[in-house]
């Protein structure tokens, strides 16, 4: 082996590998459980801990075991859980009444966990998909997913969430002008405190699959989404859905799925520089804890990749079913 030339460049970028201190210290991406919001599945029982089968540990939980989540989210520093319901199937109807019902299953769950774990903020989900015989986030009439009467009906879904106590509500419908409903019936209801994280660019993915066994909509769902959510190779027109909800009143605007839109993530937060959330849906979660549990994937290790991978493309957070699982191995 020949000798190195005495004139080597100046600049070893090994130097700033060289042991895990100097590695941290020069991270451009680090990641900690303040990034993390963990979605979790809330369905009717008590004491109830129910295994989803295409989401390798992920569980439906009663609204006790919720609880019981929380109180485990703040403990490891993950700062708002979200709340997905599996609701009863005789309570999915055409009307979706149950959508605004303040003793809904969501409902529920926010005002339990506001009253055991105060400092953790609660995100809810407005969309009818959990509350609809259809399985369509929107009313179906004739056939077609129709807008304004949706619209309609998000914002008392919305205005029941707010009044339950909710911190953060996540409009995923894809209706068009929800946002500036929702934020004009929360001012004049009295809740100008609530945020609003707009699911601002959400892509007609095949990656959901699993999330709607979790929440029951499988099986009732006639057709796809494509008339209401976006084109998968729509870049520029999810930049003008990200405009205009933030000019609607979006506090915060979510990409939706993750890893496959990185590159919607990274134009988002250098075009607007608004807070911006992507969601790790069920399928990338699935694929991942999946190939780990058959040995094919080093879980940790994927996971935490990944992860890393939505602040690498300028998310300030992400929504995630690895929440936990990740806090406790960056705690340490």
């Amino acid at each position: 082996m020949h000798p190195v030339h005495a004139r080597f460049p100046a600049t070893r970028f090994r130097r700033l590998r060289k042991s895990a201190a100097i590695r941290a210290l020069v991270a451009e991406s680090p990641l900690s459980p303040a990034d993390f919001i963990w979605p979790v599945f809330v369905r009717d029982g008590e004491g109830v801990t129910e295994p989803v089968a295409s989401m390798p540990g992920v569980n439906r939980l009663s609204v006790d075991r919720v609880v019981e989540a929380a109180r485990e989210a703040h403990a490891l520093g993950i700062p708002a859980i979200c709340l997905f319901p599996y609701t009863d199937p005789a309570r999915k109807t055409l009307d979706c009444a149950e959508a605004w019902n303040p003793e809904n299953l969501s409902n529920r769950a926010t005002r339990a966990i506001k009253e055991a774990v105060p400092d953790i903020a609660v995100m809810t989900d407005v969309a009818l998909d959990p509350y609809s015989a259809t399985g369509h986030d929107g009313f179906v009439v004739d056939g077609e997913i129709v807008n304004d009467e949706t619209v309609e009906a998000l914002v008392k879904q919305a205005l029941s969430q707010a009044e339950a106590g909710a911190d953060i509500i996540g409009p995923s419908d894809m209706m068009d002008g929800r946002i500036g409903a929702i934020r004009d019936a929360l001012e004049a209801g009295g809740h100008r405190n609530v945020l609003l994280l707009s699911y601002a660019a959400k892509f007609a993915s095949a990656f959901y699959g699993p999330f709607r066994d979790a929440v029951g909509a499988s099986g009732a769902l006639k057709g796809d989404k494509s008339t209401y959510q976006m084109q998968t190779g729509n870049s520029d027109e999810a930049m003008r859905l990200v405009e205009r909800d933030l000019s609607e009143g979006a506090d915060m605007v979510m990409v939706k799925p993750g890893m496959p839109y990185l590159d919607i993530c990274r134009r988002t937060k250098e075009m607007f520089g608004a807070p911006t959330f992507a969601y790790q849906v069920s399928g990338e979660y699935a694929m991942l804890a999946g190939a780990a549990e058959r040995g094919w994937l080093d879980h940790d290790r994927v996971m935490l990749e990944s992860l890393t991978a939505f602040k690498r493309a300028g998310c300030d957070g992400v929504l995630t079913y690895f929440a936990p699982a990740a806090a406790r191995l960056l705690n340490g």
